[in-house]
């Protein structure tokens, strides 16, 4: 991984950062100071390292006490670094890939209703390097902690602990969201990949989908059977990891591929 994608895909994130619009009224970083007594207190009893982004500011604002502990590092390893030093661990590869998700957070996030966005969590397993010098991989769950009343993320919470799955320590970044109200994951990839999983033919059934068509007035439209439909609707939703045709509407549609 060459340090001027890195650059490239951080310049992107940030960018997309400057793009949201904050109420100025709903900053109020007594909220934050509030919540880091039970911040410290999860750290404690899950032994998981916490910490919170905050995207007004672009930076970490909090980091539990216990940041370095989980891969081997001292109160000096990690004041050499300061408020990223997670990140600077993470190996160069993922990091990029993470970065990406950021990206992909932010848009997909636009097209969320407000109420529904605190339902989300995205789940990430990556590799990052302990004080031994050797990659373990991690899993995080990260999710808006805190959305301003124009729908905009302000603070992000990030919880971080050592996967299970040490067994594929050269495999990259896996990732998906989860509504963990619904029970719902996306397979988080971008939404040309997205796309480019489903066939011109799937997605233009799709797309009749969305405009209310039944299988009998797609087949009528594009002269096939109704069973080719209802192949076509059914693999559309395997791709998706939707269990009805709405639900793989909705997804399609946030994802911005039809």
């Amino acid at each position: 991984m060459n340090k001027q994608e890195i650059v490239h895909v951080q310049k992107t994130y940030f960018k997309l950062l400057e793009q949201q619009k904050f109420n100025q009224n709903d900053i109020d970083y007594t909220i934050l100071e509030q919540l880091k007594p039970t911040l410290n207190k999860l750290a404690e009893i899950g032994n998981s390292v916490i910490s919170v982004f905050d995207l007004y500011k672009k930076q970490h604002v909090f980091n539990s006490f216990n940041i370095g502990e989980l891969l081997g590092y001292n109160s000096k390893d990690i004041q050499s670094i300061g408020e990223d030093f997670l990140d600077s661990k993470i190996h160069p590869t993922d990091y990029v890939m993470l970065m990406k998700n950021g990206i992909r957070l932010l848009k997909l996030f636009k097209n969320i209703p407000i109420d529904e966005k605190t339902n989300y969590k995205l789940i990430s397993e990556f590799r990052v390097l302990n004080a031994n010098n050797s990659y373990v991989r991690v899993i995080e769950q990260q999710q808006a902690l805190k959305i301003t009343s124009n729908g905009s993320i302000w603070l992000a919470l990030s919880i971080l602990d050592i996967s299970p799955n040490q067994k594929n320590n050269n495999e990259s970044i896996v990732s998906e969201l989860l509504n963990f109200k619904t029970g719902q994951t996306i397979p988080f990839i971008d939404h040309t990949e997205t796309s480019a999983l489903l066939t011109q033919r799937e997605l233009e059934i799709l797309k009749f989908v969305k405009n209310g068509l039944l299988s009998k007035e797609i087949s009528n439209k594009l002269s096939i059977s109704i069973h080719t439909v209802n192949t076509h609707r059914q693999r559309v939703l395997e791709k998706l990891g939707a269990n009805n045709s709405i639900e793989a509407v909705n997804l399609a549609s946030k994802l911005g591929i039809i």
